[in-house]
């Protein structure tokens, strides 16, 4: 019903690229992208629920696609990145808007929740929960299933990868960068059931010396996932990443110091009033929240939680998009109704 359209918005601090669909007076939903996502990331979002009767909007976010991208670690910490989003709300002529957020996404979102709930009518989240001390290696690793990750052999559990960034970040950015095509195949992957109660391959990154195994060494040549990606939607990340490179994208990683500062100045101690949802994601075994503990300190700071599991692995807005699509209507409509137009 409605085209799905190229914008930008920019201020002198800041541009960003989005992707925008529905009528352009209705009530606004963003869409905030992970990594090493793009606003197509939202593909099969925006048109469904503009097509419902909001207006739908799915930026670039700092150091991605067509939005800016900037040569220092610090540039992406979380409290840039929420102010770019706070300019792009003031660029669609809003107060405020329902929040939707994954993977890296979703920290952007809880924290606007947590900062600045007054703009923020509801916010929903896809994988990752919210952490009111901060999304940080400090708040996950204590929350690690030492049933699958004893601790003697996986110090920091399912984790271990974002300690690699951490100490090896150069080696990291060519890694990925060493055939993005390859990287892309590789890590964009429907989930896998089999994997449940198994070490994730991320737990042991620094011991393999790289995200690939061998110490340097580049992606595999797989076939593509055409449940997750098509041919098309590949194209479109690699030349953006291509571009770009992976130093913004992993820079959203080198902050967790300044990340967990931040989170320290939410607003209530950081619990949260609005209507809330979250998506577990059946599959995940990174941010595996069906079994373990680590959504515990979600359900403890959020007094209107609403939650619901997709059969899906971590991509989910892209692996099951018809799943994705009506948990968001089924919340919007039973828990969020004076935002529908």
């Amino acid at each position: 019903m409605f085209p799905v359209t190229e914008h930008r918005a920019a201020t002198a601090r800041h541009t960003t690229a989005y992707l925008a669909c529905g009528a352009a007076d209705a009530p606004a939903i963003l869409f905030v992208h992970g990594w090493p996502e793009l606003s197509r990331s939202w593909r099969h979002q925006l048109p469904a629920l503009a097509a419902l009767g909001f207006r739908c909007i799915a930026p670039d976010m700092r150091g991605y696609g067509g939005s800016s991208v900037y040569p220092r670690h610090e540039d992406y910490a979380l409290e840039h990145i929420v102010h770019d989003m706070l300019d792009l709300l003031d660029a669609t002529g809003r107060d405020r808007a329902v929040w939707v957020g994954h993977d890296w996404g979703s920290p952007v979102v809880w924290s606007i929740a947590s900062h600045h709930p007054e703009r923020c009518a509801a916010v929903a989240s896809l994988c990752v929960p919210y952490f009111s001390r901060g999304f940080s290696l400090e708040t996950v690793v204590p929350l690690v299933d030492r049933s699958i990750y004893p601790e003697a052999e996986y110090p920091v559990g399912q984790w271990d990868y974002q300690a690699f960034y951490e100490e090896s970040f150069d080696q990291a950015c060519r890694a990925f960068e060493s055939n993005v095509r390859n990287s892309i195949k590789a890590m964009f992957r429907k989930g896998d059931p089999s994997g449940h109660g198994k070490p994730a391959r991320t737990a042991s990154v620094r011991r393999m010396g790289g995200p690939f195994g061998a110490a340097g060494a580049g992606a595999p040549d797989l076939p593509l996932d055409i449940d997750v990606l098509t041919e098309a939607d590949l194209e479109h990340y690699v030349t953006a990443l291509q571009r770009n490179g992976f130093f913004g994208p992993l820079s959203w990683y080198m902050n967790h110091a300044r990340n967990t500062a931040y989170a320290a100045r939410a607003m209530n101690d950081g619990r949260l009033a609005m209507p809330v949802l979250f998506l577990h994601a059946a599959h995940d075994h990174i941010c595996e929240t069906v079994t373990s503990r680590l959504a515990d300190p979600m359900r403890r700071d959020c007094a209107n939680l609403s939650q619901a599991t997709v059969p899906s692995g971590h991509w989910m807005a892209q692996e099951k998009p018809v799943e994705v699509n009506a948990a968001l209507v089924r919340w919007l409509a039973t828990n969020v109704p004076e935002v529908w137009a």
